[in-house]
């Protein structure tokens, strides 16, 4: 079967770590049929998730949450002097790059790590869901959008223009959500952000003039020295661990890359390694994900491919069928896995208005909440019903669906909208005083969280198979019936997205700004902007109001 020449596809039983280090050299600086050409659609898309990134970030910053603004700061105590180029790094013209809100160069593993951990604190940005059914890729592992940190410090450092920055979100995303496609790393404990650090080895080194043999290296390193276990996302409650993962990831993985183009060799052909969590965990010549003619996943081995990787690695060069175009972008502050609940009962609301007559809730007896895995094991934990941390309130559909509720019952009583724009969950539903809300405690004793088992888990990642059911309180019941594809969802026809998005945008912006509109006008329309405008993209001030002190 002929190749598609819009695609470039690494065999299982080559040197995958070069060959995506050459993929993506290619991509970003080769010429007509080589160099990446993702069309307009693609360019749009990736900068809507640039700029919802970017407006989470600072709002996180603005409310002085600990994380992100920790790495900030240190950030500042890894200064470039002025004029300073330090040492030469391939083709840059500039040292070091910036962090949000600052005209200030630092180290751009530094700006970075800063940079990445403010756009994931909220956990409101952009998920990826690892499901490509077409090419039987479905190993279903989801990431989110945390990475655009890394082409834009790329991007100061080589004086380059917005284009060539958007151009370097978009090869971050491919790398990051192709892997996802065919590697389960939340199988087996390992946190989803080792794909984005890979991407981030191949992506930075690529832009600031690697070689192939340097980008296999520092990926080799990456995976050899930096993975991380899913210990960070499990306990009862969470730390400032789980927001920064992929900062604290992606920062190991430039370091990689900055050594590599030193001189310093890391191990080669990482992903045919026997030792390396890819053969380690799957073996030899696994390709797992496949369908059978009946629609079921099958796998097994090849004996003839015993030095192969688990998988083969297909990836887009040019066209409209990216991975970022499958890709869903949160419209509000929640946990992914329950948008299919936060959309059941915005639909409910809608149509049956008469719950929320009684503004103590009391005209909703019971809510029960129906989906699969793996949202019940990650946010189903019965722990997570009495969540007593921020991080661990986001990571649990009971405190989600019951404070989108207590919300609407407040909105109603006070005259406002109870639409999903009127019922945005945003940071200050998070804050310590929504989190022990009296009115949300005694709805989260309402619910009743369940596992639908395989009628739900089949349709996912395809989709977030939800369901829920208010039971009023003259014992009747509401059923919002099946949810698949929820508002952001990038298989969502019936939503205005573009609406919805303004409006978060408004919402993260208002946050730090009096008037967000100008700082949302740095973003987008990346495509466009001078070399100028992009050294000068954080150039702004933020107003720091606080509101998230430890708890």
């Amino acid at each position: 079967m002929a190749r598609d020449p819009q695609f470039v596809t690494l065999p299982a039983d080559t040197n995958q770590a070069r060959a995506l280090g050459q993929y993506a050299i290619d991509f970003m600086w080769g010429g007509p049929g080589v160099g990446g050409e993702p069309d307009g659609a693609v360019l749009d898309r990736t900068n809507q998730f640039y700029t919802d990134a970017c407006l989470t970030g600072i709002s996180a910053l603005a409310l002085g949450c600990k994380a992100p603004t920790v790495l900030r700061n240190e950030a500042f105590e890894y200064a470039v002097p002025e004029g300073a180029l330090g040492r030469p790094l391939g083709r840059c013209r500039h040292h070091g790059a910036t962090v949000l809100g600052s005209a200030r160069r630092v180290k751009s593993e530094k700006a970075i790590v800063a940079n990445c951990a403010a756009a994931r604190e909220w956990d409101s940005n952009g998920t990826n869901f690892g499901f490509n059914p077409a090419r039987g890729h479905t190993a279903g592992e989801f990431g989110h959008n945390d990475f655009y940190a890394v082409p834009l410090a790329a991007a100061q450092m080589l004086g380059a223009d917005g284009a060539t920055a958007l151009k370097g979100m978009v090869l971050h995303d491919e790398i990051r959500g192709r892997l996802a496609e065919v590697f389960s790393l939340k199988t087996y404990k390992i946190d989803h952000v080792v794909h984005g650090a890979i991407a981030s080895a191949a992506v930075f080194g690529a832009m600031v003039g690697a070689t192939a043999e340097q980008i296999e290296s520092a990926i080799g390193m990456t995976v050899a020295h930096y993975i991380p276990w899913r210990a960070i996302r499990a306990g009862k409650q969470l730390s400032d661990s789980k927001g920064a993962s992929a900062a604290i990831s992606t920062e190991a993985a430039v370091l990689s890359l900055k050594r590599s183009m030193a001189g310093f060799q890391g191990p080669r052909d990482i992903f045919r390694n026997p030792e390396a969590i890819f053969r380690a965990f799957e073996g030899p010549g696994q390709f797992f994900g496949l369908l059978d003619k009946q629609g079921g996943l099958v796998g097994g081995t090849n004996p003839e491919k015993k030095d192969a990787s688990p998988f083969e690695l297909v990836l887009a060069r040019a066209g409209g069928d990216f991975t970022i175009m499958g890709m869903h972008i949160k419209l509000a502050l929640y946990e992914h896995q329950s948008a299919g609940a936060v959309q059941a009962v915005c639909d409910l609301i809608a149509k049956h208005p008469r719950i929320l007559d009684r503004a103590d809730g009391s005209g909703m007896r019971a809510i029960k909440i129906v989906a699969y895995e793996p949202a019940f094991g990650i946010i189903g934990d019965p722990a997570k019903k009495d969540p007593k941390t921020r991080q661990s309130a986001d990571h649990s559909m009971a405190y989600i669906i019951a404070t989108l509720l207590r919300k609407a019952l407040e909105n109603r009583a006070a005259g406002r909208p109870t639409d999903w724009k009127g019922l945005m969950l945003g940071p200050l539903d998070y804050n310590k005083g929504a989190v022990f809300h009296p009115l949300t405690r005694q709805l989260m004793a309402r619910i009743d969280f369940s596992h639908g088992g395989e009628e739900y888990d089949r349709r996912y990642p395809d989709g977030i198979p939800t369901s829920v059911v208010i039971t009023d309180d003259g014992g009747t019941q509401l059923d919002s019936g099946l949810v698949m594809y929820p508002a952001g969802h990038a298989r969502n026809t019936t939503a205005d997205f573009a609406d919805l998005f303004a409006h978060k945008c408004g919402l993260m912006g208002g946050l730090a700004f009096g008037d967000p509109g100008p700082v949302i006008s740095r973003f987008n329309g990346l495509a466009g902007k001078t070399s100028a405008e992009v050294q000068a993209i954080h150039d702004f001030e933020y107003e720091v109001r606080g509101g998230f002190e430890d708890f």
